[in-house]
């Protein structure tokens, strides 16, 4: 497993870091920032003194793509977490996380994978990736008073939405219960599911402790690289679960009734 081994101590902080409404039982559950904050102070500072994310290889065999500087030119940063856990034989440790893709990268050793197996999306992504990229040259090839043009902007569209809720199938989303249901069946609220729903740091981290029986003991999660357009986040701030995806399948994931 991915877990670095930890003794754990010092103060227990009872912030929430992470809650949502759990849509199968009707309750809100949450996590608490607990024992993590020095883990995710240790992790930040390892990485602005790596300058890469690819820490369990040798500098010698590190890979450029996995380079610190990506995070602060047009990706604009990214969150990264950590989870301390313990196992079922007590033992406590600590699981680290990033979101989303790293430069095109779903899975980086060291880190816990996405809750989705990446090779069946690239399998069903691969053909209408390049009909949406066909449509895209063609749209940008006509004047923007066009009918045409706006005939396939719609028609570019309907492909992009249909291949979401294709990978959209693929995700089965682990609780800390032990049950195991499609993304479809466990989100809160009837806003659509958005794009990178279930590849967020907190997601990632309670689904791998859900599906290898690990009791989460904290969770914190903070910003690396270029401040994001919104100007929300900035390098070295900690925040908590965003409410526009984490929290609508967090309720569930933290659900320890639901099986």
């Amino acid at each position: 497993m991915l877990i670095e081994p930890v003794n754990v101590s010092g103060s227990f902080d009872t912030r929430v870091a992470a809650k949502g409404f759990c849509e199968v039982c009707g309750r809100e559950h949450s996590t608490v920032v607990g024992y993590a904050t020095p883990y995710a102070r240790r992790l930040f500072q390892t990485l602005n003194e790596k300058r890469r994310i690819d820490l369990s290889v040798p500098e010698e065999k590190a890979d450029s793509r996995f380079s610190l500087d990506y995070l602060f030119g047009k990706a604009r940063g990214q969150m990264f977490g950590v989870l301390v856990v313990r196992d079922m034989d007590g033992a406590t440790g600590v699981l680290k996380a990033f979101s989303g893709q790293y430069n095109g990268a779903w899975n980086v050793p060291g880190w816990v994978p996405p809750l989705v197996n990446t090779d069946e999306v690239d399998a069903i992504s691969f053909g209408v990736e390049r009909v949406i990229k066909m449509l895209g040259r063609m749209i940008d090839e006509l004047d923007a008073s066009s009918a045409t043009r706006t005939r396939l902007i719609e028609q570019r569209k309907a492909v992009s939405r249909a291949l979401m809720k294709d990978i959209h199938a693929l995700y089965k989303v682990p609780n800390i219960a032990g049950d195991l249901r499609p993304l479809q069946e466990v989100v809160a609220g009837d806003k659509g599911i958005p794009t990178g729903m279930g590849d967020c740091c907190a997601p990632k981290l309670i689904g791998y402790a859900a599906k290898h029986s690990l009791t989460p003991l904290g969770l914190a999660e903070f910003y690396v690289g270029k401040e994001n357009r919104a100007g929300t986040r900035k390098h070295g701030g900690m925040y908590s679960a965003c409410s526009e995806k984490c929290q609508r399948i967090l309720g569930y994931m933290l659900c320890e009734e639901c099986r």
